[in-house]
């Protein structure tokens, strides 16, 4: 299926690893000028890799951390006509709420709030002069269903989620699509982390654990990355213009739902 964005300029935030770099490489595959964006360099290198395997050409690769000024001006100077924008980062580690202090409040709501808006701010007057846009902010099924440990993460998130529900309707008009995917538990690094941290609580082996918390999903196994491209890829494409201000869960039936 022809997504009708080759040639278009995406940006995907924290893309060296993960659902982040599945989403590069689907945006890659689909004709995407991609840029992607992490912290550790070999990482990129790998990533643009597989980027360019997927067809991609002259994957640009910007080294920096999307949360600072400094950040995101790199990629925007990489990239300053940007038309699809992933926002991706990294969440703060699980741990107790009550182990949370304000440093550590505000740090989380920088990452998973102020940082996607911030750059979707940026981002959006070259979209409005070309009457094309696609902005996709990477949340997770915490956001509709308590994961204990998370709730800085969840809440940030959930607040992003509510900030910019009525931007998405505003902006819609000029063909400019805001939507979230809610992520459960896929197979990552951040997943295996956790896993391991549950183990460890609990007593059992990573396998057990790994075990567990797959068994406890409808559909009995942990997602891969590259369903999570290619569901991102389709709703940055052309034909996904009609479908705006959505939270679109991809977990396997994890979150219990009638609708």
């Amino acid at each position: 299926m022809d997504l009708g964005i080759a040639g278009k300029n995406a940006i995907v935030c924290a893309s060296s690893r993960g659902l982040g770099r599945a989403c590069a490489i689907s945006l890659a595959a689909a004709g995407a000028h991609v840029t992607i964006n992490g912290r550790n360099l070999e990482k990129l290198k790998e990533a643009a890799d597989l980027c360019n395997a997927a067809g991609a050409h002259g994957v640009k690769i910007v080294q920096a951390d999307v949360s600072t000024r400094e950040g995101q001006d790199a990629l925007l100077e990489a990239t300053p006509q940007c038309d699809i924008l992933v926002n991706n980062n990294g969440g703060p580690p699980l741990k107790d709420f009550r182990e949370l202090d304000r440093e550590a409040i505000i740090d989380g709501v920088v990452m998973n709030m102020v940082t996607p808006i911030e750059l979707i701010q940026r981002v959006l007057p070259n979209m409005e002069k070309n009457s094309f846009g696609r902005i996709l902010n990477i949340t997770s099924v915490s956001v509709k269903m308590p994961i204990l440990g998370l709730d800085l993460s969840s809440g940030a998130r959930a607040a992003l989620t509510a900030f910019m529900a009525g931007p998405a309707r505003s902006i819609a008009g000029n063909n400019i699509t805001v939507n979230c995917i809610l992520p459960g538990m896929f197979d990552t690094d951040r997943l295996k982390s956790s896993t391991a941290t549950q183990a460890r609580l609990r007593g059992v082996s990573e396998e057990e654990m790994a075990e567990t918390r797959a068994s406890s999903v409808p559909a009995k196994r942990f997602g891969t990355a590259e369903e999570f491209g290619e569901l991102a890829a389709f709703l940055c494409s052309a034909q996904a213009g009609y479908i705006t201000g959505q939270s679109i869960l991809i977990d396997g039936g994890l979150f219990n739902t009638s609708i």
